[in-house]
């Protein structure tokens, strides 16, 4: 049974209208531009606004037909697709709740999602159908349908929502009632889970007023104009692709090149075209490997983001020498979109500095009681603005103990702020690991080995990783006359966690290093094998 919606009603500010609806804003933006490209294929083909409308409408139609009502969530996990946006836009313009899941997930993984968020509809592919289906039903899941990509003849992409989508004229999207749903602004649109330190995810509400309020900002503070070309090469089932990156080129109504994953020949191929691209620093370091990058490559760039995890000041430095291009670096979480920004000047961009909070957004320093601290000290950065969720799904303890009676959301992030308001993040209270840009929380991978026979115990930790940012490690202590290999640790976390938690390297060792109070010194670990991936 669907779990009733948690968000507070709409006070009499906040009637529900179609224009509050984020969808209604940003098809206004392409209504005098629908005949503009909106996509690029890697194949050449393209799609216009007018086409990405269309596709939206039927594939609206089609959630309508299934039973979807405003507030139903809707669980995604599928290969990235112009056929997913259209499934996104049209979870926005119905008025339902739109749940994306990392492709990386195990079945073992959507157990607990499918069960946290009691989806009306699960989309899944082709090939993971089998293992999903029986899991959806366990947990009352209605239907289960299937999105497999984009077709090669430029329709409504493959697989059975897309053919239930394709099976709807115009005419008759219309006559299915798919006219933009009325919501509020504080409305749910989607719910994005977030790990938590003890292992659990937990979902942050994300509303209309989120999306639009950090659509708005980013879309001024990096002065997008009509003449914007965007390379699109990050995934779609987090903020970066699916918000920040999708979100600001749907709102200027520009073209984006389209890629399905990070290909460094195809944006090698691609960046003389290009004229902003948003990448993880995975993707800079990697560009950087590769000697056909050069001042005429990039000639028509204006705009490098950098995000989702920290920027090394040598990567930055490179790439200004390299291109003659200061990347721009900006610091958001998965609750709050976008929170801070380096200047839209590239004098302003300083490495190691995550900018000045944008427009709208208030931040402070602060210490474990949520007092304000001087400029230099370093504290908890805190954060209230227009663009932080409402607080997590089924979760109201958690909830109480991350925001404060003011309303301010704690990051978990260690920041310094100068007196000028730049702020740097000097490290995370939260024992949290970010490796190629995904969110690796250390007890999750804990608790799977420590239930793999034969382990006693186990500590998961981050080090600098020359690509990832951060790689995983695990210390593994086997039980007493136990045989036990790195090997058969990583056969047994195969089908339990996804690849990108996965650790990168294994050591079975006798003991863990451990204080006076017999509790476990992670920082002795980290400090010992820092250099394991970079020495």
């Amino acid at each position: 049974m669907n779990a009733p919606s948690p968000e507070p009603s709409p006070e009499p500010s906040q009637k529900p209208t179609p224009t509050s609806n984020f969808y209604a804003e940003l098809q206004a933006a392409w209504q005098d531009r629908r005949a503009a490209t909106a996509f690029e294929c890697m194949d050449g083909t393209t799609r216009s606004y007018g086409d990405l409308e269309a596709g939206v409408d039927r594939m609206a139609a089609a959630l309508r037909r299934l039973g979807v009502a405003p507030g139903d969530r809707i669980t995604v996990q599928v290969e990235k697709s112009i056929a997913a946006v259209e499934l996104y836009l049209a979870t926005l313009k119905v008025g339902a709740i739109f749940n994306p899941l990392n492709t990386a997930y195990t079945p073992a993984e959507l157990d607990y999602f499918l069960c946290d968020a009691a989806p009306t509809l699960l989309v899944t592919t082709g090939k993971t159908r089998e293992a999903l289906a029986p899991i959806a039903a366990r947990h009352g899941v209605r239907h289960v349908e299937t999105l497999d990509g984009d077709a090669p003849d430029n329709s409504f992409g493959r697989g059975s929502l897309a053919e239930r989508a394709a099976a709807t004229s115009p005419d008759a999207a219309t006559a299915a009632g798919v006219e933009t749903a009325a919501v509020a602004q504080d409305d749910l649109a989607c719910l994005l889970y977030t790990s938590g330190t003890t292992g659990r995810s937990k979902g942050a509400m994300i509303t209309h007023r989120n999306l639009a309020s950090n659509a708005r900002t980013l879309h001024q503070t990096w002065h997008f104009s009509p003449d914007d070309v965007t390379l699109h090469a990050l995934p779609i089932y987090h903020v970066h692709g699916l918000f920040v990156c999708l979100h600001t080129a749907l709102l200027n109504a520009s073209p984006m090149l389209w890629l399905e994953k990070f290909d460094l020949d195809a944006v090698v191929e691609r960046l003389p075209r290009t004229t902003v691209m948003m990448g993880v620093p995975t993707f800079y370091t990697r560009l950087l490997a590769d000697n056909r990058l050069d001042h005429d490559r990039v000639a028509s760039m204006r705009l490098f983001v950098a995000g989702s995890a920290p920027l090394l000041a040598e990567t930055h430095t490179a790439f200004e020498q390299r291109t003659g291009h200061h990347i721009l670096e900006r610091y958001g979480m998965t609750e709050a979109g976008m929170i801070t920004s380096n200047p839209y000047a590239p004098q302003g961009r300083l490495p190691g500095s995550v900018g000045f909070p944008l427009d709208g957004v208030d931040v402070r320093i602060a210490d474990d009681a949520g007092n304000a601290l001087p400029h230099g000290e370093i504290g908890t950065l805190e954060v209230r603005g227009p663009n932080v969720c409402i607080g997590y799904w089924r979760k109201a303890d958690k909830t109480a103990e991350e925001f404060r009676a003011d309303g301010f959301f704690i990051t978990g992030d260690l920041a310094r702020q100068d007196p000028d308001g730049r702020i740097a993040i000097v490290g995370r209270a939260k024992d949290l690991i970010i490796s190629g840009g995904f969110n690796v929380y250390p007890k999750e991978i804990e608790t799977a080995i420590d239930d793999i026979d034969g382990v006693e115990e186990s500590a998961v930790v981050g080090v600098p990783h020359p690509d990832f940012g951060e790689g995983v490690i695990a210390v593994v202590v086997p039980k007493a006359d136990a045989e036990l290999s790195a090997d058969k640790i990583r056969a047994a976390l195969a089908d339990q966690l996804a690849k990108f938690k996965q650790p990168k390297r294994i050591l079975v060792e006798d003991e863990l290093p451990r204080n006076t109070m017999g509790k476990v010194q992670k920082a002795a670990l980290r400090e010992r094998l820092k250099d394991t991936f970079t020495g």
